[in-house]
């Protein structure tokens, strides 16, 4: 009982406020990194690096001379490595922490909502296949290259028009932002995460694709079933109800409630694991 009492003792004697500091902080680092990469093929390539640092310290305690050379040159690149193979995630994830976390909601967006739901309801009675993206925080500038630059009011009326199939802007996205449309024929890159359902279309593609390297919202009418879908965070939620994607999209882009924006968040997650 004394060296536990002495150990305790000693414990609260050396630990300082700013160890639980640094703790909670790194802790919160690394919970973060696991979101982020939750699901997605990066996870898949972290767990194979781990498998591959503990065959090397396995390789060092064998003296298994010739295996534990190569993966020592190998893991000494490793930052490099790193970089080259998350480039992606890690522009997402520093694009996320240069965004101020209480972004002010834009109350223009309340009224697109309704507008887009009401177009892609009208859309999938009649089969028109349709692809329309929400810019939250990370920007879509990048990708708007090539496209019709237009900065026009949401409406029923002109997203319909857009993907009519006689348009010569149908075959592209419509990318929404502040509240207006700001161009449509957008290409978008394509998701190549060999889990996706083998029977989803280029759309499907691209909404699943510019989710996983942004924070954007992809709203997904299909030609050929008519069923609406949803994508955020790389990951697609099939053939909602226009109620349905009312709802999700008011609370992912912060208009439903006037909740905090960690309870946002944590809404956020958990559709994402539903997903």
């Amino acid at each position: 009982m004394k060296f536990n009492l002495d150990f305790i003792t000693d414990f609260f004697k050396f630990f300082k406020i700013t160890d639980l500091v640094d703790i909670l902080v790194v802790s919160f680092i690394i919970y973060r990194i696991l979101l982020l990469i939750q699901g997605t093929r990066a996870l898949q390539m972290v767990a194979g690096l781990t498998f591959l640092v503990f065959l090397y310290f396995f390789s060092e305690i064998l003296q298994l001379l010739t295996l534990n050379w190569l993966l020592h040159t190998f893991l000494s690149s490793i930052l490099i490595l790193i970089i080259i193979i998350f480039q992606d995630d890690i522009r997402k994830a520093l694009a996320q922490i240069g965004t101020a976390p209480f972004a002010k909601l834009q109350a223009q967006y309340s009224f697109g909502i309704e507008e887009v739901v009401k177009a892609v309801t009208v859309m999938a009675e009649k089969k028109i296949g349709a692809l329309i993206v929400f810019e939250r925080e990370i920007s879509l500038r990048d990708y708007l290259e090539g496209a019709t630059l237009m900065d026009a009011k949401i409406s029923e009326e002109l997203l319909i028009s857009i993907f009519n199939p006689k348009s010569p802007l149908h075959d592209g996205a419509v990318i929404i932002s502040e509240g207006r449309i700001k161009a449509a024929g957008v290409v978008l890159p394509l998701s190549t995460n060999p889990d996706i359902a083998k029977d989803l279309g280029t759309r499907h593609r691209a909404a699943i694709g510019i989710t996983e390297v942004t924070d954007a919202v992809a709203v997904v009418v299909s030609e050929e079933r008519g069923q609406i879908s949803i994508a955020v965070g790389g990951k697609i939620t099939r053939d909602v109800t226009p109620a349905t994607l009312r709802k999700m999209l008011s609370q992912l882009l912060g208009f439903e409630t006037k909740a905090p924006w960690w309870q946002r968040l944590k809404w956020i997650e958990t559709s994402e694991k539903r997903a």
